[in-house]
């Protein structure tokens, strides 16, 4: 007989004829707890470190002002008519990091600056002078920043190389530098890239777990792009008050459970769908697979396809679905009831009877006719 999918004992066989192998994993009130933890916390989780960014360095290219202070006059920068003259100090004229990674200090020659911060660039500097000025002390101070920068790109309002803030700063600190989204947050995607590591979370991921937001550090990339999540609905689903059929619906916030999405797709069909049998097919790390108790020894790949199983014949049902949140590009299936297929059978039985019946009186009825003509 036709049918929209997979009859409901075909599935729950786990045999395939053609596809990859897949695990079929019955929704339990733990299996819905575990699969929480490995909700959209990927940039939790790829950068771990949770301590606020090291101070900032100075780097090739950045302008720096030298300030050099004396205890008295009459020593080395600070002449013996010092009267005439206001401060105590010198002013340096503001230079650049060169190639080397140096700047120049009179008396102190080149002084290595790259890689390094202000207290270690000043301390070198005492020490160079410090037996020809008369109690020397110094401030060094950042006055252009062109390498201790943050790249916030894609879908803000002014993407941007920013400095970065010594202070420190946080993921959602430097979008809203950047002018904030450019689109509806529910849509948005976050990728954050260090050192050639990258991860990606939806936007209310940083919103709502806080743990996402994580300490940006100088030299990152965050780059914001839109994406709506979407879910697939096939089978037994009023779906645009039709019965049966197959759509793509957008989440229109950044998650919803699986009760949301059966709403969306019309819900079940009375007549029609197995309440035990609804699915939702998706790939899954193998270590969460491993930790809801199934054998993933004949699977190869860091991904496993498993298949969810909810039975709404069960009234728990209910509670677990809507705690069983859904992913982006999930397939939502509802199977038919077994009673479907003798339906649908019968029915055929019946237009191939009433087919028959109308041939056989078409016949009769011209055979009359022949008859009546030759009279």
């Amino acid at each position: 007989m036709p049918s929209s999918g997979p009859e409901d004992h075909v599935i729950k066989s786990e045999i395939t004829r053609s596809g990859p192998d897949y695990v079929l994993v019955k929704l339990t009130p733990t299996a819905v707890d575990i699969l929480k933890e490995y909700g959209p916390g990927a940039i939790a989780g790829s950068f771990p470190d949770h301590r606020p960014p090291p101070g900032i360095r100075f780097g090739i290219g950045d302008t720096v002002a030298v300030s050099i202070f004396e205890a008295a006059a009459g020593g080395l920068f600070i002449p013996a008519e010092a009267g005439v003259r206001p401060g105590n100090f010198v002013a340096l004229p503001n230079q650049n990091v060169d190639l080397n990674g140096n700047i120049t200090v009179p008396y102190a020659g080149q002084v290595k600056a790259n890689g390094r911060t202000p207290v270690d660039i000043q301390r070198d500097i005492v020490k160079a002078i410090g037996n020809r000025a008369i109690e020397p002390q110094v401030v060094v101070s950042l006055i252009t920043q062109n390498t201790s920068l943050i790249s916030v790109l894609g879908e803000v309002k002014t993407p941007a190389r920013l400095t970065a803030n010594a202070a420190g700063e946080r993921i959602l600190d430097l979008i809203a530098r950047a002018g904030g989204l450019a689109g509806p947050g529910w849509e948005s995607w976050v990728t954050l890239e260090r050192g050639g590591k990258r991860a990606t979370v939806p936007f209310g991921a940083l919103m709502y777990q806080p743990a996402n937001n994580v300490w940006i550090h100088p030299g990152d990339t965050i780059y914001v792009y839109r994406e709506p999540q979407v879910f697939l609905a096939f089978g037994a689903f009023t779906i645009g008050g039709n019965f049966g059929g197959q759509a793509q619906f957008p989440f229109d916030m950044w998650k919803i459970t699986m009760a949301q999405a059966m709403a969306k797709a019309g819900g079940l069909i009375d007549a029609q769908a197995e309440p035990a049998g609804v699915y939702v097919y998706r790939r899954e790390p193998r270590e969460l697979v491993e930790r809801l108790g199934v054998d993933c020894s004949k699977f190869t790949g860091p991904l496993v396809p498993v298949v969810y199983n909810a039975d709404f014949r069960d009234p728990s049902g209910f509670f677990l679905a809507s705690k069983f949140e859904m992913r982006d590009k999930d397939v939502l299936f509802a199977a038919n009831a077994a009673t479907v297929d003798t339906t649908k059978f019968l029915t055929f039985v019946q237009a191939v009877v009433g087919t028959a019946n109308s041939t056989i009186v078409a016949a009769n009825n011209a055979q009359i006719l022949r008859i009546n003509s030759r009279q």
